[in-house]
């Protein structure tokens, strides 16, 4: 089903004009790896029982630019997977590499925003745009020092720059979480991700708590902020067609030995920049198949 009142041919072509976009060629065969997910197991120990076993030896190789979309049933381990990308959780075994090294802790490269809206309330939005700036550069600075204020005075700037990306008007600048709708917080967390510069945006369920028009407006924001900036994103949903109008690429986990066995990676493939909307119909019918029907056919290999 679609969010909003628009019909899924108008959605899905907004969303999929982008055959020719610097940024779907960039996701091409010739970009460098990004990311590498390596035979990773990650268990969870359990009071007086055996330790519950969440992901079963996933490997992945992600390339710079590319736009996955990662689905599966709830509880099979795609916001794991998003944490191990972002360090803040690390792997029982195996291993996750960015840029060639192994993800130690959380930094500047992963941006993450969270299906909860992540603001801090007693923060105005400028204020939370600018946070983590702040946070990284201008605490080396000093207390009120000429070149802290200097600083301070490029970020706000920059953040108000960020607010006209998001569709925001300046005078949202001063106002506090309360006084934001859900799409506007949403857009402001993404704001506040996106001026750290990540090389990598996560994305948990980020629209899943909005309305179904607010939702619709957010893929084409985020699709329309992905051309722009060639960042890779990583966006987990449990919505097969938003998972397929917006990606490059769709990854479907799911259990293949049972419920204790872990989850894996059951479906991996392209989606072409320029499908019709037969085939996008198609595409969405398969994710569903293969991920929701309990058919779970493992036919990743070859297929991206």
């Amino acid at each position: 089903m679609v969010p909003g009142g628009l019909t899924r041919v108008a959605v899905a072509r907004t969303v999929l004009d982008s055959a020719t976009d610097p940024a779907s060629q960039a996701a091409g065969l010739n970009a460098p790896t990004l990311i590498c997910i390596h035979e990773v197991f990650v268990e969870y120990g359990q009071l007086g029982k055996p330790a519950k076993r969440i992901l079963n030896g996933v490997s992945l190789d992600i390339q710079a630019g590319e736009f996955i979309s990662i689905v599966g049933q709830t509880g099979c381990g795609k916001s794991t997977l998003l944490r191990l990308v972002l360090a803040e959780e690390m792997p029982t075994s195996g291993q996750v590499l960015v840029e060639g090294s192994p993800r130690k802790q959380p930094d500047r490269r992963c941006g993450y925003v969270p299906q909860k809206y992540s603001l801090f309330p007693d923060r105005t939005v400028l204020e939370n745009i600018t946070f983590g700036l702040e946070v990284t550069e201008i605490g080396f600075l000093g207390g009120l020092s000429p070149a802290r204020r200097t600083r301070r005075h490029e970020f706000q700037a920059e953040a108000i720059g960020y607010l006209r990306r998001m569709g925001l008007r300046e005078s949202d600048a001063t106002k506090y979480p309360h006084q934001l709708s859900g799409g506007m917080q949403q857009r402001v967390a993404i704001a506040q991700a996106l001026i750290m510069r990540p090389k990598i945006l996560l994305m948990d369920e980020a629209f899943s708590a909005l309305d179904p028009g607010t939702r619709a407006g957010m893929q084409r924001l985020i699709k329309d902020l992905w051309r722009e900036t060639g960042t890779t994103v990583l966006f987990v949903t449990h919505n097969p067609r938003e998972a397929v109008i917006l990606a490059t690429r769709v990854i479907a986990l799911g259990r293949t030995s049972g419920d204790d066995g872990g989850a894996n990676i059951v479906l991996d493939f392209s989606v072409p920049g320029n499908v019709d909307d037969l085939e996008i119909t198609a595409l969405v019918r398969r994710v569903e198949q293969t991920t929701f029907s309990g058919a779970a056919e493992n036919d990743a290999a070859g297929e991206a």
